[in-house]
């Protein structure tokens, strides 16, 4: 069976992928490889994240790299915390 992830995952999985690269941010084709997802689901995810203030966006040189912000790291902790409790109900997220 194969499994498909929830918008929540996709959402904690570009969290995750930012945090990990740190101050120095990631690039949007480093996201898409990480991420594993269509540049126009990217995009769509990117714009809600920026949006929320999960994530800000700097553009340089007509690059774009995106850093993880304080909010994003308190939404990724919250996360794994609800993650835990539901799987130690058995559901799933």
């Amino acid at each position: 069976m194969v499994s498909y992830r929830t918008s929540m995952q996709i959402v904690a999985d570009l969290l995750t992928v930012t945090e990990q690269s740190g101050q120095e941010g990631i690039k949007t084709t480093s996201l898409l490889t990480k991420a594993n997802l269509s540049h126009s689901r990217l995009s769509k995810f990117l714009d809600n994240l920026t949006g929320a203030g999960l994530i800000n966006k700097i553009e340089y040189d007509g690059k774009n790299t995106f850093v993880i912000t304080p909010k994003g790291r308190q939404y990724l902790e919250s996360y794994a915390n609800f993650s835990s409790i539901a799987e130690s109900f058995g559901l799933e997220l």
